[in-house]
């Protein structure tokens, strides 16, 4: 049985120091706790190395900008902590999570300017993020929650609160027998899983839904160029949700996720075919540094 994640042996690193990850605590009260003001990264490690740490990192710093979070500590001293916590963790094959939030203070209302910023980074053991679906398609349900506008809320940041609507849909499709969910974005186009991105293939050419409304993953960015340089063509815009029905293979890219195939989307099935096997395989060479940097 796994342990949960508050009763784990190791050390936390909490605001510049390490603690026993038992006592890594924050009070009830805590403003992120009742308004989602928190945003974090998720980062794997291969071999002892996060894969595209700074980037991670300058992209939690732009999150933090994007939802009214004063930085607690600099991309220099980000990077030093994660690769200290990476070491204190014993782990060569890890995943990293860093988060930022406000925290309790003088302000327990909406606004929490007087609050303090605290920064935590983790580090654990997790493997494939949806089981055996890398060999045989990830089973995916299609959610009736869509991604909102971005007029509505700061979509393109990796915050808390934006992530409410992917819990209720995963929960939804586990439910159901299903590895995760697609979700619709607010014009009721294609958007993304409830943690990855989507990518289809039709005709040897492959589309992925335009990130105009959600976030446009690193592992997204990894894999755009994977394609590119393999001469691919790759064609970015807004894909009608029965245009699924033409596709004929189907993956999901994102740190936790890897590059994971689908098998199905609700009623509509796909392969797993060669480009999603070959792609699957050069990224995780590529990560192990087996392959050149993308």
């Amino acid at each position: 049985m796994v342990a949960a994640y508050d009763d784990r042996d190791g050390v936390i690193w909490m605001d510049g120091a390490f603690v026993p990850w038992r006592d890594a605590k924050v009070h009830v009260l805590t403003h992120a706790l009742h308004y989602a003001s928190s945003v974090f990264e998720g980062e794997r490690a291969y071999g002892g190395v996060i894969f595209k740490s700074r980037e991670h990192t300058e992209r939690l710093l732009k999150s933090c900008d994007y939802i009214d979070i004063p930085h607690p500590f600099s991309v220099e001293e980000i990077e030093a902590a994660k690769a200290a916590a990476l070491r204190e963790s014993g782990l060569s094959d890890a995943y990293v999570r860093p988060v930022v939030w406000r925290g309790s203070g003088p302000d327990m209302g909406v606004a929490s300017a007087r609050n303090p910023v605290h920064m935590a980074i983790a580090v654990w053991e997790w493997g494939a993020y949806y089981g055996d679906a890398k060999l045989k398609g990830a089973k995916l349900d299609i959610s009736k929650w869509k991604r909102p506008s971005p007029e509505t809320i700061p979509c393109f940041a990796k915050a808390a609160g934006l992530y409410m609507i992917c819990t209720m849909s995963k929960h939804v499709a586990e439910a159901k027998g299903c590895s995760d969910a697609i979700m619709m974005d607010y014009r009721g186009y294609v958007a993304e899983a409830t943690g990855a991105n989507v990518f289809f293939v039709r005709d040897g050419k492959v589309h992925t839904p335009k990130p105009d409304c959600f976030l446009n993953g690193i592992t997204r960015q990894t894999v755009l160029q994977m394609l590119k340089e393999r001469g691919v063509e790759v064609i970015e815009r807004h894909i009608e949700p029965g245009e699924m029905e033409g596709f004929e293979q189907c993956w999901l890219t994102g740190t936790a996720a890897e590059v994971t195939p689908v098998g199905s989307i609700g009623e509509f099935s796909f392969e797993v075919g060669a480009l999603t096997r070959s792609i699957a395989g050069d990224y995780e060479k590529l990560v192990r540094g087996q392959l050149a940097a993308a």
